[in-house]
């Protein structure tokens, strides 16, 4: 891509400036679900009116766009993915590629259509529609719903990919979720922008306040960043 900027290019740096402004990318110290305190905290429900999440939607369709990945339609795992699926389905639309799009529920209904699945039939092959993956438990559970409706989970969308180690019964190990989902599960990921990304971006301000929290970031990765 023309002025590639690290391993995402412009389009990392763009999104993490815009994560930056939107209050969904902060430093300090924050404890993360692995019970790890990380210098840095992606949030995505701070994409939290309309302006952001369509622009949010415009970053997840240049990076689809420009992966060249091929996919029938867009599944969206509760809760976070819903609205994620969604807006990425309809900006998709309005740039002239219209998918169909479905999402789940945590409990299934017993009235009304019933069941855990909600929107278009899952047929073909489904790009799942994350924020971020920790642990890949979600991948997990949308891969099982989608054979199990007899569709074939193909890939992965996501935000961020922190590009740290993944935990086993509660136990690191040596591969990210991002990895062991591409390795083990045999399905695509396309990430926005990567912990690599952040790290060219906080390197580009390294006299300013933000260049400051580099070095944090560097020393997390060195202690928790996958192989």
């Amino acid at each position: 891509m023309a002025g590639e900027i690290g391993k995402g290019g412009a389009l990392a740096q763009e999104f993490v400036q815009f994560a930056l402004d939107s209050g969904v990318l902060r430093f300090g110290q924050f404890k993360t679900k692995a019970g790890r305190m990380s210098p840095y905290f992606f949030n995505a429900g701070l994409f939290d009116d309309g302006a952001k999440i369509a622009r949010l939607a415009g970053f997840y369709a240049d990076r689809l766009i420009e992966s060249g990945l091929e996919f029938d339609m867009i599944f969206g795992p509760a809760y976070k993915g819903i609205p994620l699926g969604a807006t990425v389905a309809a900006e998709l639309a309005r740039r002239g590629r219209n998918v169909p799009f479905a999402y789940n529920r945590k409990e299934a209904k017993d009235h009304g259509e019933g069941g855990t699945l909600v929107g278009a039939p899952l047929k073909g092959r489904v790009l799942i529609v994350d924020d971020v993956m920790s642990a890949g438990t979600a991948v997990r559970e949308s891969i099982a719903a989608i054979k199990n409706a007899g569709a074939t989970p193909h890939a992965v969308a996501i935000a961020l990919d922190r590009q740290e180690k993944a935990t086993e019964n509660g136990v690191d190990v040596d591969h990210s979720a991002v990895q062991y989902v591409r390795n083990q599960l045999g399905l695509q990921v396309v990430a926005i922008a990567t912990l690599d990304d952040l790290l060219q971006y906080l390197s580009g301000r390294a006299d300013g306040d933000l260049g400051a929290h580099r070095q944090g970031v560097l020393e997390y990765r060195a202690r928790y960043g996958a192989r």
